[in-house]
């Protein structure tokens, strides 16, 4: 099994923007690649994908020495900005540090819905698929439409939608993330993670059932071929432990076939981020 999205960090060492808020005081603690190591290895998971918490190269730069070192991370989505003039030499340093896959900015955060269609942030996210780099795309439904312009202008490109746009599950709205959602995932070049999603549900009263009609969404929309299973662990634990989101997604993959089901859980993202064997 393959985890193909968690974080690592320490907020006594670097500063999260995003962690301000008092309802993310539970995971406000550092967590290490022991931590993961530990979790990971009771689920059942063999292999993962460390992914960029900031806007930050040193950051990514010490993702990719944390996974030189360790067996279990077999790849890193970092972070560069898109719009800078020498991102072709960035990638290539990042590149000879460690096993980086990928690279995403927190595109939910830009004030802009259209940030991702703008020309300059073309341009990088084309330096990345030069490069033979995944993008994740971290968006939610303002942005999709965006997403599809970048996806569209760079069709032989890999991209990969975390925590499936972030469908709002506790409001029990369907519209128009719905739609929006089935029109990035007719690109075939778009992978999907099964990812976040007790996140979105409510964090105390959620229950498999709350999170079983947009699983279904996204295989109808995607396939078991383009989407891939992620436990978004250390935030995933504001809803439920590491286990508790592994169990989560083996029930709500209970429907599809053996093949289906090894696709979410280890070949996809083997496939997305070209990971080893």
């Amino acid at each position: 099994m393959i985890d193909a999205h968690h974080h690592l960090w320490d907020p006594s060492r670097r500063d999260y923007p995003w962690m301000s808020a008092s309802a993310l005081d539970p995971i406000r603690r550092p967590y290490t690649v022991d931590d993961l190591r530990a979790v990971a290895r009771r689920a059942g998971v063999r292999s993962t994908v460390l992914v960029q918490t900031v806007s930050s190269v040193e950051e990514t730069v010490e993702f990719l020495e944390t996974a030189a070192d360790e067996p279990i991370i077999a790849g890193v989505v970092g972070w560069v900005d898109l719009t800078a003039d020498d991102i072709d030499s960035q990638l290539a340093r990042l590149a000879n540090s460690g096993p980086l896959v990928g690279i995403r900015h927190q595109v939910e955060n830009e004030a802009d819905p259209g940030w991702l269609a703008r020309p300059d942030v073309i341009r990088g996210l084309a330096a990345i698929g030069r490069a033979g780099l995944a993008y994740d795309l971290l968006v939610q439904t303002p942005q999709l439409a965006a997403a599809r312009t970048a996806v569209d202008a760079l069709p032989d490109m890999t991209f990969v939608l975390d925590h499936a746009a972030k469908p709002p599950i506790a409001s029990g709205a369907w519209q128009p993330w719905a739609d929006e959602f089935a029109k990035l995932a007719e690109r075939p070049n778009v992978y999907c993670k099964l990812s976040g999603l007790v996140t979105e549900a409510d964090w105390n009263q959620w229950r498999v059932g709350h999170l079983r009609r947009h699983a279904e969404h996204v295989f109808e929309s995607f396939g078991a071929q383009r989407v891939m299973f992620g436990s978004d662990w250390p935030v995933c634990e504001l809803a439920a432990s590491y286990e508790v989101v592994v169990d989560a997604a083996l029930s709500l993959t209970g429907p599809l076939s053996d093949l289906e089901r090894a696709e979410v859980f280890e070949h996809t993202a083997r496939r997305a981020y070209a990971l080893e064997s």
